[in-house]
């Protein structure tokens, strides 16, 4: 009983958690769609977080539906003359619109307005993940690791390349290295890629080439997971270093950390694309739920922290030139733009429905590969 027990309040906290981070995300990228919108005169008829039937809603004195729907899974803002929640034009109900409400209509704003209006939701999302960051800076500080070599695994890149117990490594391809952090954020970005380090050995400064390798190991976190590695662990008793930061440095801070997010996702992909990294390690709405319920469990700062890194991964999924996402919008303004004309009505269509087709196929992939935390969950 008392295991059934725990298993429940496990489920409790992993569904409560992960409610949180995906409503928080959701909830400021579509404000920054939103704000914009209302900045540039469109009437907005829905502000939704979720899809499907309404549990809650109310109107504002603009006339738009606030409204939150039982499938948390994402969220909308709908145009006056949108077709669907995807902001696809209705050609109908445009013809049919009067002076006052044309002047309301996103389709026929300017294309910088419309352009700026589908920009704004990803760019909130990476504005909030800077904030975030920038709170938890303000809060709780900077701690760095000082980069001070303790074990090196035998037969690994940096044992092959010389490097020794105690070595102080000083630069990485000529940037300074002032935490252990600095050397695992390179090293990370570069799988197979040959690294020029500078190290510290007893006051002699050595240069030595490591190539980091792609390693599979097991994350307590995400599973199996392909990471660079140069097989060396940060000396026991290394010196930390902990300093107060003002709120200027924090923000820059936090924007460093969330353009380092950025680069390792699309290094990440990159990789992917070459094939040295496993296409089974992209996950959907379970992995961040299991996730979210693991980090929860750590306190309220982890789970911020996660809620950054989740806004800064969909801001940017979202700037795929993939239509129906805001990044597939923005690849058709560009050709509006350079057309001086906007696609045909039947190319956009087509173009929305190959653009569902492809996010449908990475959903199925992403709950096939997820498919392993279920049967965590069942047993």
């Amino acid at each position: 009983m008392s295991s059934f027990f725990d298993s429940g309040m496990s489920g409790l906290t992993t569904l409560a958690a992960f409610l949180f981070v995906l409503s928080v995300v959701v909830f400021f990228h579509e404000l920054g769609h939103f704000l914009v919108a209302r900045w540039c005169g469109v009437a907005v008829k829905a502000f939704s977080i979720g899809f499907g039937k309404e549990i809650w809603g109310f109107n504002d004195r603009y006339g738009t539906r606030w409204r939150v729907a039982w499938l948390p899974l994402g969220g909308y803002v709908k145009f006056m003359d949108d077709e669907s929640a995807a902001s696809t034009p209705s050609a109908e109900v445009i013809r049919n619109m009067s002076e006052e409400e044309r002047s309301g209509s996103f389709h026929l704003k300017p294309l910088w307005q419309r352009a700026a209006v589908v920009a704004a939701g990803p760019i909130a999302n990476f504005i909030l993940a800077i904030v975030i960051f920038a709170v938890l800076f303000s809060v709780y500080g900077l701690t760095t690791l000082e980069p001070r070599v303790g074990k090196v695994v035998p037969d690994s890149p940096a044992a092959q390349a010389g490097v020794q117990p105690d070595d102080l490594i000083l630069t990485i391809g000529g940037e300074t290295i002032e935490s252990f952090g600095d050397l695992q954020r390179i090293v990370s970005t570069n799988p197979e890629q040959d690294l020029k380090f500078e190290v510290d050995r007893n006051g002699q400064l050595l240069s030595l080439t490591i190539r980091p390798k792609l390693t599979e190991h097991e994350n307590a976190i995400t599973g199996k997971a392909k990471t660079p590695i140069i097989g060396i662990t940060s000396k026991p008793g290394a010196e930390r270093k902990h300093r107060e930061v003002n709120v200027v440095e924090a923000v820059g801070l936090g924007a460093d950390r969330t353009g380092v997010i950025i680069t390792s996702t699309l290094s990440f992909i990159v990789d992917l694309v070459r094939g040295r990294q496993s296409a089974d390690q992209l996950g959907g709405p379970i992995r961040i739920a299991d996730v979210s319920g693991q980090v929860a469990k750590f306190g309220f700062q982890p789970l911020l922290n996660f809620i950054a890194v989740i806004s800064v991964s969909i801001g940017l999924l979202n700037l795929f030139p993939i239509p129906i996402l805001d990044g597939g919008h923005l690849m058709f303004y560009a050709i509006e733009a350079v057309r001086r004309k906007p696609l045909s009505e039947k190319a956009q269509e087509i173009g929305f429905r190959i653009g569902f087709a492809i996010v449908l196929m990475l959903m199925v992939f992403a709950t096939f590969n997820d498919l392993p935390i279920l049967k965590k969950w069942a047993s």
